[in-house]
């Protein structure tokens, strides 16, 4: 090791039988387990592949990945989405029972 991977901002990790040293001010634990998740994603892909060039199984990897992170982006956006429809719900309810006066239903019952 040098002197840089003993500095308290650099983590040693081993992907796809590579080693690396990565400089971050985020957590060195965080850091390893991105990297064991793509070491992980990249060995699936070469057993489902039977390719032995590493550059090949890095992109298939990648690919892979971006297709979590964008389907994850999706999924979120329409949580947002339906979360912002049932909180206007929510409001124009709550709306119309302080202009009504009436006492909402779950109070009648808590009474």
């Amino acid at each position: 090791m040098n002197e840089n991977e003993n500095s308290a901002g650099s983590v040693r990790v081993e992907i796809y039988n590579q080693t690396y040293s990565i400089r971050s001010d985020g957590d060195n634990n965080y850091i390893n387990d991105l990297s064991q998740y793509v070491d992980g994603k990249m060995r699936e892909i070469s057993s489902g592949t039977h390719t032995v060039d590493s550059l090949k199984v890095a992109i298939l990897a990648a690919l892979h990945i971006a297709d979590e992170l964008h389907q994850a982006k999706y999924e979120l956006a329409q949580v947002d989405m339906n979360l912002g429809q049932r909180s206007s719900e929510c409001s124009e309810r709550l709306d119309r029972v302080l202009k009504s006066g009436e006492t909402p239903p779950y109070e009648s019952l808590n009474t």
